[in-house]
């Protein structure tokens, strides 16, 4: 029998559970932190960010929650994650209730760029799933952006036009009495291949779905790449998808089509949901997970680079500063100007009293090498009035402050709550603007 756990993420007082049928099931969920879950171990577990060398705040030394005393203690990540019989849903600490867990999904919209409204908002496991499916545009673009996918592939021709190796048996089966066709194998260096046959079937099952079309047609960079897969693969098969997903099991590994493995796991996750929404492989760790610092800091981004700060990205190696004159000692703030640099934190500060003295450091190292006068830590917020009073620095001077962004609560449709978001936001620019 499956049963469904269903907390929020930071609780640190834990969510109960009932040791006698969960625990054994938990704790095999609990035992390894995210970077060791790998893909060729774990292929129905997909994790947000993939790339965890890439990013800081050691994303992938996390585990997906605690357990201590007969209760399950959760950090930053966020999803859904099952093993066997036993189910867990972490949604936001933000989400009014079971149902509306708006906050996760109005950032995963903006960071991954799509904009729904019609979106069932549950945090059960399907609408869990349906996560996959409006993530699909900005894995393809991204890998389209590299070319199309190609590699060699045999295919066996019956035609005057011989340029390959004859196939004498076939031959003599098909071209008896001869009248001009020869048949021949040759290797091609084509685009019609077992990756874009699954990008296809999966192109192909979204635009079945209930708000695939608007999914397909989002803007006009999606519609160029979906069209373009479609010329690719004249040979697709509806019916082939079972074969099409065997050859795709093994992650493809060309060094040039980088983001296309992204992209094939996320395909394979779509096109296998049914088998991972109700665990038909009770032997496999199965689920999407998020990391709610992660996910802050992206959303965070389409924020502020409005307001002229800047974003390292650590993937690209863009933006990168260094402790010493030396060029040694690299990091990567969150978001800095010529006159500010923002830490963005996910966690709840509701006070000073909560600021861990390693994130104050860090910041007052990152104001001192950037030479700014002013530092800060962004966070999201239930509360009104979300501005705390600012910190003086004593030595060399410099102010930090804790800016909160409120999260609204009162929201009774996602419509509302986006307006609402949309109000937060513009506050949160001036007040920055003040600041600098």
């Amino acid at each position: 029998m499956r049963r469904l756990i269903k907390t929020t993420d930071n609780n640190l007082s834990g969510e109960p559970f009932d040791a006698a049928l969960h625990l054994e099931n938990l704790q095999r969920l609990a035992a390894k932190p995210l970077c060791e879950l790998c893909l060729d171990e774990h292929p129905n577990l997909l994790i947000f960010p993939s790339d965890f060398e890439t990013h800081g705040d050691d994303i992938g030394k996390q585990h997906i929650f605690a357990l201590a005393e007969g209760r399950l203690k959760t950090g930053n990540i966020m999803g859904f994650v099952g093993y066997r019989g036993t189910h867990v849903s972490i949604r936001s600490r933000f989400a009014l209730d079971d149902r509306h867990d708006y906050f996760l999904h109005y950032m995963l919209q903006r960071v991954f760029a799509i904009n729904l409204f019609d979106l069932n908002f549950n945090t059960d496991t399907e609408s869990i799933f349906d996560f996959l499916i409006y993530l699909f545009p900005s894995f393809l673009k991204r890998a389209m952006r590299q070319g199309i996918y190609k590699e060699y592939q045999t295919r066996r021709y019956n035609n005057a036009n011989v340029r390959g190796r004859i196939d004498v048996s076939r031959h003599i089966q098909q071209n008896t009495p001869f009248a001009g066709q020869v048949a021949y194998t040759t290797r091609e260096y084509a685009t019609d291949n077992h990756l874009t046959q699954l990008v296809r079937h999966a192109i192909e099952y979204i635009a079945s779905h209930s708000f695939g079309g608007n999914i397909l047609n989002n803007d006009e960079e999606i519609q160029d790449a979906v069209n373009t897969i479609r010329k690719a693969t004249p040979t697709y098969n509806r019916n082939a998808r079972r074969q099409v997903i065997s050859q795709n099991l093994r992650p493809v590994r060309h060094p040039y089509f980088s983001e296309y493995r992204n992209l094939q796991h996320l395909c394979l996750q779509i096109l296998r949901q049914e088998e991972m929404k109700y665990g038909r492989d009770d032997n496999q760790i199965y689920g999407i997970l998020f990391d709610g610092a992660w996910l802050w800091e992206e959303y965070l981004n389409t924020i502020l680079h409005d307001c002229g700060f800047e974003h390292p990205m650590n993937k690209a190696g863009v933006g990168r500063k260094y402790l010493f004159t030396d060029n040694t000692g690299w990091y990567y703030p969150d978001f800095f100007n010529d006159r500010m640099v923002l830490d963005a934190k996910y966690k709840g500060y509701a006070d000073w009293g909560y600021v861990q003295n390693t994130d104050l450091y860090q910041i007052i190292t990152y104001m001192h090498v950037l030479n700014v006068s002013t530092g800060g830590f962004i966070v999201p917020v239930e509360w009104a009035g979300c501005r705390l009073p600012q910190k003086k620095l004593t030595g060399i001077g410099g102010r930090v402050s804790i800016e909160g962004m409120r999260i609204p609560q009162a929201a009774v449709s996602f419509c509302d709550f986006v307006h609402d978001m949309h109000f937060e936001e513009t506050r949160l620019k001036e007040t920055l603007k003040v600041l600098i």
